[in-house]
């Protein structure tokens, strides 16, 4: 006697029809889950947007009101309660700044000099070194690197005074030269650090390859990680500069006579008024002329300052 098989045609059609309608709830579930993330995905976005929306506009309320208040007329710059639009636009303020002892230029040159000089020497310094303890097998590397690193932590306003002791005996007080020795310093270690990590993050099989090709250290420096590395050297330099810019501690004590004043003294002579009180009109118009240049750095390198600041920073 034969044996019936095991699924007969109407049990496996309707097996067949329960798998179908199985897979037809499973597709409409999740058209209904993909729908219904959506609005919320939708509501996300905007709420994202209107919390970026209000960080900037905070972050701008102050760099605006200067602005308006820089080209208001000194009266009504400093009148109280302070207005927000200006009733009658003036440059008188600027003039103050431009006119202002030895003149705006010289400020400026200043500034712009010591700056310079920051930026190369920290460039200077902090390449060979973040190089050398990236890759190169130096005795006691991690201590050295400790070390170089625990100047962030020594507040440089304790090191001023020997440090103008010293300059003075070496005639580099009141001079550029001195002012930027000191915020090299400053800026060094931070500098160091990046160029470090940039360079360990560059692939040694580029490496490998250009001693295969026949290149020294100093070759495959130049030809191979300079080129990989230049996002974080343009940090470095935005560092530098604007570090170097904005200090005012190390100016005031280094430069003593009025035509070697940065940008940074000059805003704190301008800022007085008759009698003692306060110019407001003309230090907003200073600010703005400071703000500037740090400002078009940043927005000029701004490409290379995100990329570098992430190799050198993440490992």
């Amino acid at each position: 006697m034969s044996r019936a098989p095991a699924h007969s045609p109407p049990a496996a059609a309707e097996r067949s029809l329960a798998v179908a309608g199985l897979r037809t709830r499973s597709v409409a579930d999740h058209g209904l889950l993909r729908v219904a993330s959506g609005p919320a995905r939708g509501r996300t976005r905007y709420l994202v947007g209107a919390l970026s929306l209000a960080v900037v506009t905070l972050m701008l309320f102050p760099i605006v009101f200067s602005l308006l208040s820089s080209i208001k007329t000194p009266a009504e710059a400093a009148a109280s309660p302070p207005g927000y639009l200006p009733s009658v636009l003036s440059i008188d303020n600027y003039l103050k700044v431009y006119q202002y002892q030895a003149g705006l230029p010289t400020y400026l040159f200043n500034s712009l000099a010591v700056a310079f000089l920051t930026i190369v020497f920290c460039l200077v310094l902090a390449v060979p070194a973040g190089y050398g303890l990236a890759c190169f097998r130096i005795r006691a590397k991690e201590v050295l690197f400790l070390v170089l690193l625990s100047g962030l932590m020594v507040p440089y306003q304790a090191l001023l005074t020997p440090l103008y002791l010293m300059f003075t005996g070496l005639h580099l007080a009141n001079t550029h030269i001195g002012l930027a020795v000191v915020h090299t310093i400053l800026q060094l270690p931070f500098s160091v650090y990046l160029m470090r990590n940039s360079f360990e993050a560059v692939p040694r099989e580029l490496e490998e390859a250009a001693v295969v090709d026949g290149c020294n250290s100093l070759q495959a420096l130049w030809k191979i990680f300079l080129p990989a590395v230049r996002p974080a050297m343009v940090t470095v330099v935005l560092f530098a500069f604007i570090t170097s810019w904005n200090e005012f501690i190390g100016a005031l004590i280094f430069m003593n006579k009025e035509t070697q004043f940065t940008i940074p003294i000059m805003l704190v002579g301008v800022r007085q008024g008759h009698f003692g009180a306060i110019d407001w009109g003309a230090l907003q118009a200073g600010v703005m002329i400071a703000i500037f240049p740090c400002l078009l750095i940043y927005l000029l390198l701004q490409k290379y300052y995100v990329s570098g600041f992430l190799s050198g920073a993440l490992k």
